[in-house]
C-alpha cells in the first residue's frame, strides 16, 4: 500500500505521475468530506473510471443510521472496513482526527450510530481562540493528572479529557455489548493509544482498507 498525503495544488502532478508509475491502475474512489474542484474531478473521470462514495454507494453493511444521506463518507469507510475486518463481532470505531468519531457496527453488520465530538487540536484552538490570555499550544501528554501552571492544566484538560471521554465510551459500550472489538484510528491515534487503559487495536489505514472493500464492491458501476 502506498499512502500520500498532498495539498490540492498538487493533486494533478501527484496523480499524473502516480498513473505513470502503476499504469496497471484502473478505477478509483473518491471520498471527499470537503469540495473537490471540477478540474480534479475532470481529469480522473478522463482516466479513470470513478466512483463517488455516498450513501447511495452498495456497502458491505446494513446502514440503519436515521439519516444516512448526512453520514460523513469517512465513516462509511471506517464501518466497511469493521465489517469486513471483524465478522461477526460487535466493533466499536474510535476515528481520532479533526474530530473525534465514535461508530458502532453489531455482530450482525448492523450500523446503528455513534457520537461525535471536537478533536485533540480542535480543543486546543477553542481555549486559544474563545479566551483572552490562554496561550494556543501543541498537543503534549501530560505527567499528572493536576496541572501545576496554565500550560499544564491545558495539557491536562484537553488530552486527559480526550482519554476519560474515550475511556468512558469504550466502558459503556462494554457494559452494552458483549464481545466487544475497539479499533483506534485517524491521526492522533498512536498519540493516545499507549496513555488508554483499555484493549484498543490501532490501525493506522484502516480508513483506506475500507474504501478499498467499497470500491471492489462497486467497481462495476463506475
Amino acid at each position: 500500500m502506498e499512502k500520500h498525503m498532498i495539498p490540492e495544488k498538487e493533486f494533478l502532478d501527484q496523480c499524473k505521475e502516480l498513473l505513470t508509475n502503476y499504469p496497471e491502475v484502473t478505477c478509483a474512489i473518491v471520498s471527499a468530506v470537503s469540495s473537490l474542484s471540477e478540474i480534479n474531478i475532470s481529469y480522473l473521470k478522463e482516466e479513470l473510471k470513478v466512483h463517488f462514495l455516498s450513501h447511495a454507494s452498495s456497502l458491505p453493511f446494513k446502514n440503519n443510521y436515521q439519516t444516512p444521506e448526512t453520514l460523513g463518507v469517512d465513516r462509511l469507510a471506517l464501518m466497511a472496513a469493521a465489517s469486513m475486518t471483524y465478522p461477526n463481532t460487535n466493533v466499536l470505531v474510535i476515528d481520532a482526527g479533526t474530530c473525534i468519531t465514535y461508530d458502532f457496527l453489531d455482530k450482525g453488520k448492523g450500523y446503528i450510530g455513534g457520537a461525535i465530538s471536537p478533536g485533540l487540536a480542535m480543543r486546543y484552538k477553542a481555549l486559544h481562540t474563545f479566551t483572552s490570555k490562554l496561550p494556543l499550544l501543541e498537543a503534549s501528554l501530560p505527567q499528572y493528572f493536576i496541572g501545576n501552571n496554565t500550560k499544564n492544566s491545558i495539557h491536562v484538560g484537553v488530552v486527559k479529557g480526550v482519554h476519560n471521554e474515550i475511556e468512558g465510551f469504550i466502558a459503556q459500550y462494554h457494559e452494552n455489548f458483549n464481545d466487544l472489538t475497539t479499533i483506534l484510528t485517524g491521526g492522533d491515534a498512536h498519540f493516545l493509544r499507549d496513555s488508554l487503559k483499555n484493549d484498543i487495536f490501532a490501525h493506522s489505514n484502516f480508513l483506506l482498507e475500507g474504501l478499498n472493500y467499497i470500491l471492489e464492491l462497486n467497481k462495476d458501476t463506475c
